[in-house]
This record gives C-alpha cells, sequence and structure tokens, in this order.
C-alpha cells in the first residue's frame, strides 16, 4: 500500500475523530435549548422495545430555553416523559396534551464547571483517538517497509506527514474545546 494511500485513510479516520468529538459537545447542555440534548435518549416504548427519542417524535426549540417534543404516536407521550427523568440529566418535562415541554432551568456557576469538565474529558478521548491513528499509520508503513514496498526515505517522509495531521486534528479538537468552553461558561 502506497504512503499516499495510509495517509489519506489516517486523515479520514483522524476527521471522523474530530466529527465525534463535535457531536458529543453538542450534547452537552449550554445556556440555550438544543435538541442534541435529548434526540438520542433511549425510551422504552412499545411493550419493552427501545428507540431513540429522534425514532419516536420531532423536537424542535421554539425559544431559546424550551425544548419541544412532539410524538408521532399519541400512546409515547408517558414513555418519553419516563425516559427523559430516568436519563438523570436534571431536565423536569412537563406534559401538555399531546406535546411535551422541557424549560431549562439557568445554569449554576458550579453545573458550568462540572460541564467543562465533562467536555475536557470528551476532547483528551477525541485527542487520544486521533493519535491511536496515527499510531496505526506508522505501524502500516513499518509494515510496509519490512515487505520492501516502500522505501526507507517514504517511511520518514510518511512518519513526518502523519505527525503533521496529527498535529492539525489535535489543534482542530482544542479549538471546538475552547469555543465550547466559552459558550458554557458565558451567562
Amino acid at each position: 500500500m502506497p504512503v499516499d494511500d495510509i495517509l489519506l485513510e489516517a486523515e479520514g479516520k483522524m476527521l471522523k475523530s474530530e466529527e465525534a468529538v463535535v457531536h458529543e459537545f453538542a450534547g452537552v447542555r449550554t445556556s440555550k435549548a438544543s435538541a442534541s440534548l435529548v434526540e438520542n435518549l433511549m425510551i422504552e416504548a412499545y411493550e419493552g422495545s427501545s428507540m431513540r427519542l429522534l425514532e419516536l417524535a420531532s423536537i424542535s426549540t421554539p425559544e431559546l430555553r424550551t425544548i419541544m417534543i412532539q410524538p408521532w404516536d399519541a400512546s409515547t407521550v408517558q414513555a418519553i416523559d419516563k425516559g427523559i427523568q430516568a436519563a438523570n440529566l436534571g431536565l423536569n418535562p412537563s406534559v401538555d396534551g399531546k406535546i411535551i415541554r422541557i424549560n431549562l432551568p439557568d445554569l449554576t456557576k458550579e453545573r458550568r464547571e462540572e460541564l467543562v469538565k465533562v467536555i475536557r474529558k470528551m476532547a483528551e478521548d477525541g485527542r487520544v483517538s486521533v493519535r491511536h491513528v496515527r499510531r496505526e499509520a506508522i505501524d502500516v508503513m513499518k509494515t510496509e517497509k519490512k515487505k520492501s514496498d516502500i522505501t526507507e526515505d517514504d517511511l520518514t517522509g510518511g512518519e513526518k506527514e502523519v505527525q503533521k495531521l496529527t498535529d492539525t486534528y489535535i489543534k482542530k479538537i482544542d479549538g471546538h474545546l475552547s469555543s465550547k468552553e466559552e459558550e458554557i461558561l458565558k451567562v
């Protein structure tokens, strides 16, 4: 396998790691309402089968601090209400006929600091994932070198390139982290 192919594959995996971190960040609550806070909650509906909330209802944010959930099947309203409460997100849904509303309270200083710790852990997991991709790519290059499919120069150049990719993606994750921290700490 040529070094360019190894680098392309590594970059694709690093991009996926970055995207995963960004997606996880979206699920962390800030002072404004977001459907991503609840869309992946598992709800036990229809005799014991669990489904993601996203599959059971439309989720919208009509106001800055309100999430509105409209189940497609009215018989699932109570199950959704129970599932949101069981998720321990600190959210109190209120059932209004066939609609569930969640009003987000202001975050306390302590809760904001806890959330910053949570996103820092998510970012670190993303950085570890990027480093893991780097290690895999270098291992593949070394294997190709042993099989004499690439030269020593290709190996050295490839290692430098994969390190540049690693640095780039770690810097991107750190950028996402600092903007999310700012968003959480903003009162």
